[in-house]
């Protein structure tokens, strides 16, 4: 098939789609066009940017009929910023978007074709993110600059009010920034890799307003350390710990692997429910703690718990759903890679005087097999909350062999979560799948998915 379409030429085109990243999508002669900034319903005018065999990417130029959801974003930075990209959308409807998103890849992939629920969105989805990660590094003209990253590129952008973070996060950020400007502490070259401050990540207690500062270090030594401390606690007396984190490698990767803890204990705590959770620096607590709780009453209720149950929680973190699940099963098995997590939930389920759940750390691949044979249990139920890459093939099987009589699949990432459903479904129906908006303003929609077991149904 000819491409219809030339890189550098413009065209009229009618938005018919959103993509999965939020992006408008149109058709010329039924080649597929992604359009950035477009809206379904939309009629615009765009530019070809790049042409590949299968489709291409457009600029818009000019919007000639509107849609009814386009509002005006209402963050300065919003179109550099490569965080939020559906500010330009009305929230309502955000929410459809995501519901579709997943919807389509339903239809694609899975034999059932179940009907996706509406994806359940917040009452106030501003300033819902408890983690702020600026990187720290230099503007075009070569001053310290502190802010976020632009679109697709390592080029930092100040910010300003953003509207989906803390506040108290970037007024700390903004202090430590100007301390080491003011006493000329060296700042990171992304470039040559001399410097010393990397990235300032801000963890924020939303129920306890304890805070945690991580200074993201190229080198250990720090210069008028105990001088940064003072003023950080005075100007913030919220913050319970200060930790510097060791990152000398050439890498994406905002946090290296070694902490020191230069002020407090270390880590923060921080309620869900009726549940108090420690958070560590390395240790992964759900962004969205607001829409965590509503994520976790709905997996809890989609599983249909017994107090007979043995639950089996893959990839649980810090134990928080685990111990959520805990009151409702016979017995919880939580299994997770991060040594500092498992640490991290042993005391959690201590602090909240959980006493029928045990914690495993390790690769779940490996691990789960190990705790059934040496635990001689048979799970009921399975909890599994995987990264964005999916289940890996070896638990998928181990999951099939195994055959509990419940699956409840947290996912972070659509695409790889029907995946794995499709490999699921010729031994389990899928019952329900829940979008969330964990991550409001962006394209990202966390899912719960809930699979029984056909022998029983049958």
């Amino acid at each position: 098939m000819e491409v219809p379409v030339k890189k550098n030429k413009e065209y009229l085109v009618e938005i018919i789609d959103q993509g999965f990243e939020g992006e408008g999508i149109a058709k010329i002669e039924g080649f597929t066009i992604f359009i950035e900034g477009a809206i379904k319903g939309e009629k615009c005018r765009i530019l070809i940017v790049k042409v590949t065999s299968s489709h291409a990417f457009g600029k818009l130029v000019e919007i000639l009929e509107k849609s009814k959801y386009r509002v005006e974003p209402d963050c300065a930075t919003y179109k550099r910023c490569g965080g939020c990209n559906l500010r330009h959308i009305d929230y309502e409807e955000t929410l459809n978007i995501k519901q579709n998103t997943v919807q389509n890849l339903v239809n694609k992939t899975l034999n059932n074709k179940i009907k996706v629920e509406m994806t359940v969105g917040m009452g106030n989805p501003y300033n819902y993110r408890n983690k702020a990660q600026y990187p720290v590094g230099f503007d075009k003209s070569g001053e310290p600059v502190m802010g976020v990253y632009a679109k697709r590129t390592h080029e930092i952008i100040p910010m300003r009010n953003c509207m989906i973070q803390n506040p108290v996060s970037e007024k700390i950020a903004n202090v430590v920034l100007g301390f080491f400007i003011k006493n000329n502490i060296p700042i990171y070259n992304e470039k040559n890799g001399e410097g010393l401050l990397r990235h300032i990540v801000i963890k924020v207690g939303i129920k306890t307003h304890e805070i945690m500062c991580i200074l993201v270090l190229n080198k250990k030594e720090l210069k008028k350390e105990k001088e940064l401390i003072k003023v950080l606690i005075r100007e913030f007396p919220e913050i319970k710990t200060i930790v510097k984190n060791y990152n000398m490698k050439n890498t994406n990767v905002i946090l290296g692997n070694e902490n020191e803890v230069i002020y407090g204990d270390g880590y923060i705590y921080d309620e869900l429910g009726d549940y108090t959770f420690k958070i560590s620096p390395l240790s992964f607590y759900q962004i969205n703690p607001i829409q965590t709780e509503a994520l976790y009453n709905i997996a809890i209720e989609m599983a249909d718990l017994k107090k007979t149950d043995t639950l089996f929680d893959l990839y649980c973190g810090i134990g928080t759903i685990g111990i959520f699940a805990s009151p409702y099963v016979n017995r919880v098995y939580g299994i997770e890679i991060v040594k500092q997590a498992i640490e991290d939930a042993k005391e959690n389920a201590n602090i909240n005087n959980i006493r029928n759940i045990e914690f495993f750390a390790g690769d779940v691949e490996k691990v789960f097999e190990n705790v059934l044979k040496e635990h001689n249990v048979k799970p009921d139920v399975i909890f599994v909350d995987p990264p964005r890459k999916g289940l890996d093939k070896h638990t998928i099987e181990n999951i099939l062999n195994i055959k509990p009589e419940k699956i409840v699949y947290i996912s972070c990432n659509p695409a790889s979560l029907v995946r794995d459903l499709k490999l699921l479904e010729e031994s389990y129906e899928i019952k329900k799948i829940q979008p969330v908006d964990m991550f409001p303003f962006t394209s990202n929609v966390e899912c719960c998915s809930v699979l029984y077991l056909k022998d029983l149904i049958q």
